[in-house]
């Protein structure tokens, strides 16, 4: 394997895992606030949708990311109020949530397209184009660093850059500012928080709002970024596989980075090499596309070392009287 090829691996990692990201971004906003979150790929997945069907009729990506993260809200505000308001059950909420989201894409899309379930091929300005950096041309012929540079930092659409800056802001909201003290309070000890006078309720709602809007970012770069609008299904579990990515990371989000990194490789070697020839053995496509699940099931199954979930996570607070 030469040094173009592992760029090229490289680049494709950056691409797959950026939807992970987001989501595990997603996630964790809304779990260090105690509030348990499955439901991102349902949101992911209404995203999607609504980018994609928004971009296609007014020829807009800005307006599709736009309905994106609004469908991503909407069903934030559901799982609020169901876990939140309501104090029910959160797993059940988010198992809820992607049921919905699962039926409703594909019923309003042959609804209002009549083509099976899918959203009309996104073309220009529909779609979220590339960024050459500056000087990325100009570079882009030497040797390893340039390469690097031009093939692999730039070329991504917008959505991908932002990502990555997510990364060091979640950081620097979570663990160096006021509220990101109180939201980790809040999932480890809501009654302490209630105490000194920080509303619990209004923080977990904070926290889910964020979730919405980093769930409707990766989305929408699925349809509009990733692939030319949208289709059934299209999130293919990546919402389940961002949990895991979050469970692996220990609910931090740079590890976050290298877990979703790692996961979008382990698809970018399965869509280039289908076969895997060892010489003993002979892996099959199947199988290759299969590996990034098959590490999801090792990491929930506590094989990477024990990691602490937030100690409030999944229970409703109750106010104390």
């Amino acid at each position: 394997m030469d040094f173009a090829t592992i760029i090229e691996l490289l680049d494709s990692a950056v691409r797959l895992g950026t939807p992970l990201l987001l989501a595990c971004l997603a996630g964790l906003f809304s779990e260090r606030a105690g509030i348990f979150d499955i439901g991102l790929e349902g949101k992911m997945l209404m995203a999607a949708f609504f980018s994609g069907a928004v971009a296609a009729v007014t020829g807009s990506a800005w307006l599709g990311l736009v309905a994106g993260i609004g469908g991503a809200m909407s069903l934030t505000l559901v799982h609020g109020l169901a876990s939140i308001t309501f104090r029910g059950n959160q797993l059940i909420s988010g198992v809820a949530v992607n049921f919905l989201a699962s039926g409703f894409t594909v019923l309003i899309a042959q609804s209002w397209f009549q083509q099976g379930g899918r959203t009309p091929q996104l073309s220009g300005n529909a779609r979220f184009e590339p960024i050459t950096l500056p000087g990325a041309d100009a570079v882009k012929d030497v040797p390893v660093i340039g390469q690097i540079y031009a093939n692999l930092l730039s070329g991504h659409t917008i959505l991908v850059y932002v990502a990555f800056a997510m990364v060091p802001l979640t950081w620097w909201v979570l663990f160096r500012t006021r509220f990101g003290l109180r939201l980790r309070a809040v999932g480890e000890n809501p009654e302490s928080v209630d105490t000194a006078g920080v509303s619990v309720i209004r923080l977990r709602y904070t926290a889910v709002a964020i979730t919405g809007v980093l769930s409707g970012l990766a989305g929408t770069y699925l349809a509009t970024g990733l692939a030319a609008g949208f289709v059934k299904e299209m999130t293919a579990g990546r919402g389940y596989i961002a949990l895991a990515a979050l469970i692996f990371a220990k609910w931090r989000p740079v590890p976050a980075l290298g877990a979703t990194m790692l996961f979008g490789l382990l698809e970018a070697i399965s869509n280039r090499y289908p076969n895997i020839d060892l010489g003993v053995v002979n892996l099959p496509i199947q199988f290759m596309q299969a590996v990034p699940y098959i590490l999801t099931v090792v990491i929930l199954a506590g094989f990477i070392g024990k990691a602490i979930p937030p100690r409030a996570g999944g229970q409703p607070y109750v106010k104390e009287r």
